[in-house]
């Protein structure tokens, strides 16, 4: 008997890799042919692409399961239209994203990526000085998006004795101070952290408007989706002077990253790490495993974005 069709649109998880081909005939793209009937499953992650184009290619297409909590790359309202799910690692990154963007920050007050390199380029005890940083406990936080990541966040910034405040269009928690939209939020924080979702509303929430908000004592850390800040705004306010720094995980066309934010001394930058620790991704194959398990036994469609 043959095996049932599975299609990836992106490289798999070594875990995720080796349960599917022992189940399933593991097709891409490029291998799918002109007939796709008969396949209910993508594979994907925040890097996949899934437009309606592909899905018109799949009429039997069901789920989306998916390698962590983004999905940029899915056109979701031909989803919805189709009743296609798209499911997610929901949960399991959460301490871990949380914990960069504390990272990313503290680093980014303390200038500790130009001292790391003041001392290993043989500058330390040779008469100069280090980049002097700024103080990081008790700046005035913003949250932009206070969903489980957002939350999770606030909780570690607590303990840095930081008043933290936060902009969300359905969530409301009274333990922390709400502004009805991100400029206002924007002029009340010292550090202006995005946890949003990268909804279409959500396009570009941080523009010119919201970095002049934020000023030129004005920290941005962005540990969502690049899709959310105006990266050509964001490199004039960092070369113009126009907010004090930015410490990003994620950009707008990743991997390519504008040189004005490599050549500047004030921005710390990684290469969308956020999730990538050994634990976390190997939890992240085991929820992707159980929704696919899940969705072959019982019909489910489990950790599915568009139910909630």
């Amino acid at each position: 008997m043959s095996k049932k069709r599975i299609l990836s649109v992106v490289k798999l998880n070594p875990e995720v890799e080796a349960y599917v081909k022992e189940r399933y005939e593991l097709v891409t793209p490029d291998t799918l042919g002109m007939d796709g009937g008969g396949i209910e499953v993508i594979l994907s992650s925040g890097k996949g692409r899934v437009p309606k184009e592909l899905m018109d290619r799949l009429p039997d297409l069901k789920m989306i399961d998916n390698f962590g909590v983004g999905y940029d790359g899915v056109d979701v309202n031909e989803c919805r239209k189709r009743g296609i799910g798209i499911c997610v690692t929901a949960g399991v990154l959460t301490e871990d994203v949380a914990d960069l963007g504390v990272a990313l920050a503290l680093a980014l007050c303390r200038r500790i990526p130009s001292s790391d390199s003041f001392v290993r380029d043989g500058r330390y005890g040779k008469g100069q000085k280090a980049t002097t940083g700024t103080k990081f406990s008790g700046k005035r936080a913003g949250i932009a998006g206070l969903g489980r990541i957002g939350h999770a966040l606030a909780r570690r910034l607590e303990g840095f004795s930081m008043r933290v405040a936060y902009t969300d269009r359905y969530c409301t928690d009274d333990k922390y101070q709400r502004y009805p939209d991100i400029k206002t939020l924007a002029q009340n924080s010292d550090i202006l952290f995005i946890c949003a979702a990268a909804t279409v509303q959500n396009h570009r929430m941080v523009n010119s408007e919201v970095l002049r908000a934020l000023g030129p004592s004005g920290m941005l850390v962005n540990i969502a989706r690049g899709s959310l800040v105006d990266e050509k705004a964001l490199c004039d306010a960092i070369t113009n002077g126009g907010i004090a720094g930015a410490a990003l995980d994620v950009y707008e066309n990743e991997p390519e990253v504008p040189q004005a934010l490599i050549k500047s001394d004030r921005t710390v930058l990684t290469p969308h790490i956020a999730s990538n620790t050994r634990e976390t991704r190997a939890l992240m194959a085991k929820v992707v495993i159980e929704n696919l398990r899940t969705f072959e036994e019982r019909g489910e469609l489990p950790n599915n974005v568009l139910s909630r």
